[in-house]
């Protein structure tokens, strides 16, 4: 019988210089990562490869070991424990897998949550599939926390036992995801998102209080289809409905394809041995040459801040960073490019104290995570701006039309007041 994953001994398998990697999200193996950080101090020195953190494992670190190199997104990651601390990759999810197996992100360790299945030899990943596969082929040593409190899913989320080195039983919470609560912005930009996505759609979303607000705005809608990174709690609400049916996407037709569940036991329990409910590796949710085959694909992303000329910023906040690249610009040009696709940049027009614009007149020093070039509509609470083939100064006004009223006059003094580069015209006239 495995020992609890409290009891193991990392000791026995960390070398110095190691890399170890979870997977993220509600991927994470809670019993496993608490323990490996709570002996942090007195194990060699490693480094930690973190993606999405959605628990409070990191709360505990101490100074001095782990490291941390970052691959994508937020949560926990919002406090500061480990984008703060760590370095980070700018990366497409797309780009991640290749990057693990070439080891040009190493893996030395993976912790990984797996439940059995009928057959002996395999056990399914459950929850989270995006790059595990990759991360179980390329290290050293494979940690599996034996989990069945987990949904029993296939497709790419079943694995050989053979690759597992050492086995644990969770002994740990299960890291889970409740859909938050909506604010009333949220809502008024979801319904204007919803009123750009027909019938027949396929859609991509995330999670957070937008997503949930626009679920909720789609219940009207018919024949939608669902290919998205992860899906979250109320994805489940629009298939249930009968929103939601698979039956126009162009490919996978009948399926909701995703590469992990990012939900709670209300998900868990839908996607138990639900053959509709497909999970899908990020070489295939994310690769150009799938995502070209979805009908109709309408992508639905957000932005931490938007300048004058379209450049959005998703990584920095309060000169701290709280997400990473992710899968944005991977979707935002899947959208743009899909036959009667569009990508749609939906968030607030101020932060929620109302004291900053999100639509700014220059990024200054903050990343570009999505360049101008592949922005299409933005929308906040106030409209829609089509930036598709608009010169810089339209979009400019456009974006300004959809600002908060009271940083609109700012937004056009800036605009106003802005040196113009000239141009090849103007300057070979001279």
């Amino acid at each position: 019988m495995p020992q609890p994953s409290s009891d193991f001994d990392f000791a026995s398998v960390l070398r110095d210089g190691d890399h170890v990697i979870w997977p993220q999200g509600t991927g994470e193996p809670c019993g496993l990562s608490s323990t490996l950080i709570a002996a942090a101090p007195g194990l060699p020195a490693f480094t930690l490869v973190v993606g999405m953190i959605a628990s409070r494992t990191l709360a505990g670190v101490q100074a001095g070991n782990p490291d941390f190199l970052c691959l994508n997104g937020a949560g926990g990651a919002r406090k500061g424990v480990a984008l703060s601390k760590g370095r980070v990759i700018p990366a497409h999810i797309s780009a991640i897998p290749g990057l693990i197996d070439t080891g040009r992100v190493p893996v030395d360790v993976a912790l990984i949550r797996v439940r059995p299945t009928e057959d002996p030899g395999v056990l399914s990943l459950g929850v989270m599939v995006d790059f595990v596969h990759e991360m179980v082929t390329n290290a050293r040593v494979v940690i599996a926390e034996i989990d069945e409190r987990m949904p029993l899913t296939r497709d790419d989320a079943l694995i050989d036992r053979s690759r597992i080195t050492h086995f644990t039983v969770a002994d740990g919470p299960q890291c889970q995801l409740g859909d938050p609560i909506p604010s009333d912005v949220d809502v008024a930009v979801a319904q204007r998102v919803a009123e750009i996505i027909p019938d027949r759609a396929t859609i991509q979303i995330g999670v957070g209080g937008l997503p949930v607000a626009v679920c909720a705005a789609l219940k009207g809608h018919r024949d939608l289809g669902i290919h998205s990174g992860v899906i979250p709690d109320c994805a489940v609400d629009l298939i249930e409905s009968g929103v939601v049916t698979n039956a126009y996407k162009g490919s996978d037709a009948g399926l909701t394809v995703t590469g992990g569940l990012f939900g709670t036991d209300r998900l868990n329990r839908f996607a138990h041995e639900n053959r509709s409910i497909v999970l899908r590796r990020a070489t295939y949710t994310h690769a150009a040459a799938t995502l070209a085959g979805l009908h109709r694909f309408h992508t639905v992303n957000s932005a931490i801040e938007i300048d004058l000329t379209g450049q959005i910023n998703a990584e920095i906040a309060g000169g701290r960073y709280v997400g990473a690249v992710g899968g944005q610009v991977d979707y935002v040009r899947a959208g743009r490019q899909s036959e009667g696709g569009r990508s749609i940049i939906a968030m607030a027009s101020t932060t929620p104290d109302g004291k900053h614009s999100k639509i700014v007149a220059e990024l200054g020093d903050r990343p570009v995570t999505t360049a101008r070039s592949d922005v299409d509509l933005v929308v906040t609470e106030y409209g829609v701006a089509d930036l598709w083939g608009l010169d810089l100064r339209a979009r400019s006004k456009a974006l300004i039309g959809i600002a908060h009223p009271d940083f609109r006059d700012r937004l056009t003094r800036s605009l106003a007041e802005r040196p113009q580069p000239k141009t090849l015209v103007q300057r070979a006239s001279r």
